[in-house]
């Protein structure tokens, strides 16, 4: 038995591999292009389970070798471009990866359905960024809310998002959809907007915030996604959706000034830097679906998720 993870060399994929094979002892197959993001030295072999093969989602013959020849039971897809920064000054990577990339796995399913493992699931990894921006503090998204991405980047997630459905209602694939929030933990790219609070405060020095700071996200701790992949793996149902929270709604500014008190940081390192094009205001997840339907909910509090993040990053700068 073996599942086919892509983009397991990312932050969230690289994680799940390490819950996943800790959890059930099976194989996994790592496809990963290798890209400025991938954590490469450290996620190559995972406690023995874990083969990676170095390749491109859109290369389809390398893609039909293990999701037909050796008949994997399931493909979890991560592999994605994903700054939104990057997406703003260069989209044509993210509508190629995350769009053209998947639809090839589609289309690899698709056409090889009646040759794949009997019980083949195919779990698509999103982000609650498809939704859009709350523009205030009340309401939060469900699985039904509207799609309406503000970054090239979101409406690549949402042009996938889209072709899997669409090819669960035309073909009747086993596909799932999950949207997350934000994610943090370890084996973050330090670019993303914890590691960057982090790695600058440990070196004095000036940690940039959008705007005025106030826009806001729901946390999620890696390791409790990864959790409730494994659930959806094991429970979820065909042409469903799940959204996956953390129940940490916090605005920049005050996770910023949460992290330097943590550090024993002076709030005087944060510096307000001009808001990003498009910057959505307020994400907020409604996870009761996949609370009351497979019985998760995220496990870490807050504080205790951002310690064990701080002290990863600090750690990996000694």
């Amino acid at each position: 038995m073996a599942i086919l993870v892509t983009g397991g060399c990312g932050f969230i994929g690289s994680n799940f591999i390490r819950y996943f094979t800790e959890r059930y002892k099976e194989r996994v197959y790592n496809l990963d292009k290798i890209t400025y993001a991938a954590s490469y030295s450290e996620n190559v072999h995972i406690n023995g389970y874990c083969n990676l093969v170095i390749g491109d989602i859109c290369d389809k013959k390398l893609l039909t070798q293990f999701i037909v020849n050796d008949k994997i039971r399931a493909v979890v897809h991560f592999a994605a471009e994903s700054h939104v920064d990057n997406s703003i000054k260069d989209s044509m990577p993210f509508v190629k990866t995350n769009v053209v990339g998947t639809v090839n796995l589609l289309e690899i399913v698709k056409d090889n359905i009646d040759n794949l493992h009997k019980d083949f699931k195919f779990i698509h990894i999103s982000t609650d960024e498809v939704y859009g921006s709350l523009e205030g503090p009340e309401g939060s998204f469900t699985e039904e809310t509207r799609y309406d991405p503000r970054s090239p980047y979101s409406a690549s997630k949402a042009a996938s998002d889209h072709f899997v459905m669409a090819y669960y209602n035309t073909y009747k694939l086993p596909l799932i959809i999950t949207n997350c929030s934000n994610n943090y933990g370890p084996f973050q790219h330090q670019e993303k907007f914890i590691p960057t609070i982090i790695s600058k405060a440990l070196k004095n020095e000036k940690i940039p915030v959008y705007g005025n700071g106030m826009n806001v996200r729901d946390w999620l701790y890696v390791e409790d996604h990864c959790e409730a992949i494994c659930d959806v793996l094991e429970k979820g149902k065909f042409g469903e959706k799940y959204n996956i929270g953390g129940n940490n709604e916090i605005s920049n500014i005050d996770l910023a000034k949460k992290i330097l008190k943590l550090m024993n940081k002076p709030e005087s390192l944060i510096e307000y830097v001009t808001d990003r094009p498009g910057h959505d205001f307020r994400y907020s997840i409604d996870n009761s679906k996949i609370v009351n339907e497979l019985n998760w909910s995220p496990r870490t509090d807050f504080d205790a998720g951002l310690l064990k993040t701080i002290n990863f990053y600090t750690l990996r700068n000694l």
